[in-house]
């Protein structure tokens, strides 16, 4: 996922450079694990959200974002 497109999910609100660099890695690195390249795929959009949620909950670390995703998904299998 790009910069441009986690920007815009956080809805144009002001994001420290840091933070959406993770946010973008966790959400590329999981994306890659499940195998998804289309970016209007509706499960990498609810990726990118929940990883999001998370780093404004204050989690601001790429591996941990994506393996708490990735948990989740596999909770509900």
């Amino acid at each position: 996922m790009k910069r441009r497109e986690v920007l815009a999910l956080l809805g144009g609100a002001a994001a420290w450079p840091l933070a959406v660099h993770a946010q973008q890695d966790a959400c590329e690195h999981a994306c890659a694990v499940l195998g998804l390249a289309d970016r209007l795929d509706p499960l990498t959009e609810m990726i990118a959200k929940n990883i999001i949620e998370r780093a404004k909950d204050g989690e601001l670390d790429a591996v941990r974002l994506c393996e708490a995703v990735l948990e989740e998904l596999r909770s509900h299998d």
